[in-house]
């Protein structure tokens, strides 16, 4: 039960990571880097625009974060048609903790994201969190074009304007660009992608690492999955850099079937609870 406990305040970090999936969480976000590559403002290389279509409007997911037995808490991921912009995809994120982790810590965070249907590059960002009392609420628009992001920060009635590399995504529509971009047909173990994430104005360099092909066993039966390993930040939360493992399905959808989370005490998982809406088959193993 201790164990437990100790690590009821690190839940919020998979349910954020759950939404976001590719972000450096606010705990850590104050730690330099571990990465060796260029930072984010000194990259002019332009993204090129995804070819895969792995995903449109209507997709619904839902995810369950536990630790052992123990159900920690539930996310949500929606993909609806910007009810402004014929153009954009409006993709809502809402996570929170239930049960014995709600009792020690309260978790309930609300996350927007409004992409372009061709670039999925984001146009706005919206962030509106509270976890065990620690809140905020933020609204970004991005100027692609300019380079600049436009934070409006509405908890502190402020407003800042943050220089931008080109292509910057946020920490959701960064999980929706990497699905469609990643060619997974010439990957080879060890290959990595770069992107570069805007979150709580900062620039962010990131690194996704393939480990191979899997087999993983869902509620849903035996998937063939992709794994992945996100470089994060080591520190008072997670392990060690590399302590975040995400499985992907192996097909048309890139459905995020499970991340796991080695923590300073113990670990949590996120698997894929419910879905609807796929662009494709979902395809399991028939033995």
């Amino acid at each position: 039960m201790i164990v437990i406990i100790a690590s009821m305040k690190q839940v919020f970090v998979i349910i954020s990571f759950m939404l976001g999936v590719l972000h450096p969480v606010d705990s850590l976000a104050q730690d330099s880097v571990q990465v060796s590559y260029k930072t984010a403002l000194e990259t002019t290389e332009t993204i090129e625009e995804p070819q895969i279509d792995a995903f449109g409007t209507g997709e619904w997911f839902k995810f369950r974060i536990h630790y052992g037995l123990l159900t920690a808490g539930y996310a949500t991921l929606e993909v609806t048609d910007d009810a402004k912009n014929s153009k954009g995809y409006h993709i809502k994120g809402f996570g929170e903790t239930t049960g014995l982790s709600r009792v020690f810590f309260k978790v309930e965070d609300y996350y927007e994201s409004k992409i372009d249907k061709t670039t999925l590059l984001p146009y706005q960002f919206i962030r509106k969190i509270d976890e065990g009392g620690h809140t905020k609420n933020k609204v970004i628009d991005f100027d692609q074009d300019s380079r600049k992001a436009y934070v409006h920060d509405k908890k502190h009635n402020e407003e800042h304007i943050i220089e931008t590399p080109g292509d910057v995504q946020d920490m959701v529509s960064a999980f929706y660009y990497l699905r469609n971009s990643v060619d997974t047909s010439n990957l080879k173990v060890g290959d990595e992608t770069e992107v570069t994430m805007f979150f709580d104005e900062k620039n962010y360099p990131f690194k996704l690492r393939y480990l191979g092909k899997d087999v993983l066993r869902t509620k849903f039966g035996k998937i063939s999955a992709l794994k992945f390993r996100p470089l994060v930040l080591a520190g008072r939360v997670f392990k060690e850099q590399e302590s975040l493992t995400v499985w992907v399905s192996n097909d048309e959808n890139r459905i995020p079937l499970r991340i796991k989370a080695s923590l300073a005490v113990g670990s949590i998982k996120a698997d894929l609870e419910a879905f609807k809406g796929l662009k494709h088959s979902f395809k399991i193993i028939v033995e």
